[in-house]
């Protein structure tokens, strides 16, 4: 039985709150119980009889296959806007016959809102099999340009980490008070790769590696530096040390013994638990918020712009400790290898507070540390495999439309 409620749409000043019945709660909270056991058991994360999860073995088809619903919902929200600008942008993405491997020459362009590098940056993320997230709070967007042939190599977002992360904060050793000082002095990769034909040559190593470079500490320093807590009011000097990622299928090839002339650039630490909310679609997350609100909930109105990265998780986790579900749903068994890149050689000192400024005595900027990586993995894969080649950019149409 599907009950409409009032609230799904944003209310003008003025207008009356919606009132919810107990029956109308009541009715709303089975319909969410039906749709969230189907649409788990759909993804393959199945409910036992004592309501924890049964994972199937997350192999990397199968982490494909529980974000897929994810995936395929956010290429039929944003298909508008692939059928509106897809022959405007598609110019700027390669084919194999514009790649010439010993002459790309890499170059970071931060991107601005409602300008053309950020509908490229948009459209360009749609080629990852995982969906990926917009980012959180603080944001940083980069496009990574070939010079030789002015296309896109592929794409950088950094945004806010969240506030706990087992192996992060084990690897630092900070205190909670630590943590919450100095947390905006570091930043996550939430994308970070190579697009076609570009990742058939392993640029997804050369993309990597350029995070730790002079390039994107004087980007962050530019945009951040000066910047005020919007709740303190106070002055927050960030200044970058550390940048984290996480793998989006598991174990990662990407980010696993990146090293040049003997420098990591990211280091792997160990991996997630395994929570998460992904495996909540965005239109069964609405229905969870318009519960929350039928009972009165605070997290009925949070938001990512100001209750930070973990504000859905908190939403979804309040409405199953309501519904009397375990919480254990939110384990969809996806254990991410988390990396780690340190900027500045004191990135551990800093975060601790044993350090105040930061010492960045072995950073590079980006076209010297990309003809690095150019030469360490590109032009060897290059040599050995030339089927980039026969990549056409049009094959980007289809693989971006649903």
């Amino acid at each position: 039985m599907n009950v409409i409620v009032h609230g799904n749409k944003q209310k003008s000043p003025g207008e009356e709150e919606a009132h919810y019945s107990v029956e109308q709660a009541g009715c709303l909270e089975t319909d969410i119980k039906e749709e969230l056991e189907a649409h788990l058991s759909r993804i393959g994360i199945l409910r036992t009889d004592k309501g924890t999860c049964a994972l199937l073995q997350p192999s990397k088809d199968t982490i494909r296959a529980r974000h897929s619903y994810q995936y395929r919902d956010k290429q039929k929200r944003l298909s508008q806007f692939v059928v509106k600008y897809i022959d405007e942008l598609l110019p700027y993405f390669a084919s194999g016959k514009d790649i010439v491997p010993d002459r790309i020459s890499p170059r970071l362009e931060i991107v601005h809102s409602d300008t053309r590098e950020s509908r490229l940056f948009r459209l360009a993320s749609l080629t990852w099999s995982v969906p990926v997230s917009e980012g959180f709070g603080r944001r940083m967007r980069l496009l990574v340009w070939d010079d030789h042939n002015q296309k896109l190599i592929g794409i950088i977002g950094l945004g806010d980490p969240v506030f706990n992360m087992r192996a992060r904060d084990e690897v630092i050793g900070w205190t909670s008070n630590d943590r919450r000082d100095r947390l905006v002095h570091l930043m996550d990769a939430y994308v970070l790769g190579a697009l076609p034909p570009y990742n058939m040559l392993l640029a997804g190593k050369l993309i990597a590696c350029l995070i730790r470079t002079t390039d994107i500490v004087d980007m962050f320093s530019e945009k951040y530096a000066k910047t005020v807590g919007i709740i303190s009011g106070k002055a927050k000097r960030a200044r970058l040390a550390m940048v984290t990622t996480t793998s989006a299928l598991g174990r990662s090839s990407i980010y696993n013994r990146l090293r040049l002339d003997g420098t990591y650039y990211f280091k792997s630490i160990g991996y997630t638990s395994g929570y998460g909310h992904f495996q909540i679609p965005d239109d069964l997350f609405l229905r969870i918020r318009e519960y929350l609100k039928a009972k009165g909930h605070v997290y009925s109105s949070n938001n990512r712009y100001g209750n930070g990265p973990n504000w859905k998780f908190r939403a979804i986790r309040a409405a199953m400790e309501l519904m009397g579900i375990s919480r254990d749903l939110l384990r969809h068994g996806i254990r991410r290898e988390v990396f780690v890149s340190e900027l500045a050689t004191n990135a551990t000192a800093l975060l601790k507070g044993e350090h105040e400024i930061p010492i960045y005595d072995n950073l590079e900027p980006a076209p010297r540390v990309g003809a690095k990586a150019l030469e360490r993995w590109v032009l060897p894969r290059a040599s050995r495999r030339p089927e980039y080649k026969y990549w056409q950019k049009d094959q980007l149409r289809k693989a971006v439309l649903p």
